[in-house]
């Protein structure tokens, strides 16, 4: 249900967006609807959204937000990422809650992971 004044969408840019499907299907078994070559979204994630044609990424070291996921298994979710052709940005560490990692997509975009589990 929409929600008046709330987050409702967030869209990426991608230099691919082919790879960009296949990883995040690999990895979070995300599913796409295209619009045309150059967009695809994807719904039911937690929080819709969408992937737009772009030589840009985004990184909070060009000031960028950064999408966190949830993680129940941290280090099965960052083996995930490395094997569908993601690379860790940030290893796994500590932080007030739990712990988490950041990682680029193959297209250069950083997210983190992160689980309140501390084994």
């Amino acid at each position: 249900m929409n929600q008046h004044e709330k987050i409702n969408y967030i869209e990426f840019p991608s230099k691919d967006i082919e790879k960009t499907k296949k990883f995040f299907s690999q990895v979070f078994g995300w599913s796409f609807v295209d619009y045309g070559p150059a967009y695809t979204s994807f719904t039911n994630e937690g929080l819709n959204g969408g992937f737009y044609q772009s030589d840009l990424s985004t990184t909070t070291g060009n000031g960028s937000a950064l999408l966190v996921f949830y993680s129940k298994e941290l280090k099965q979710t960052l083996s995930k990422i490395e094997n569908a052709g993601g690379s860790i940005a940030k290893p796994i560490f500590d932080f007030p809650g739990g712990k988490r990692f950041h990682f680029l997509d193959p297209n250069g975009n950083e997210y983190a992971v992160w689980s309140d589990l501390l084994s």
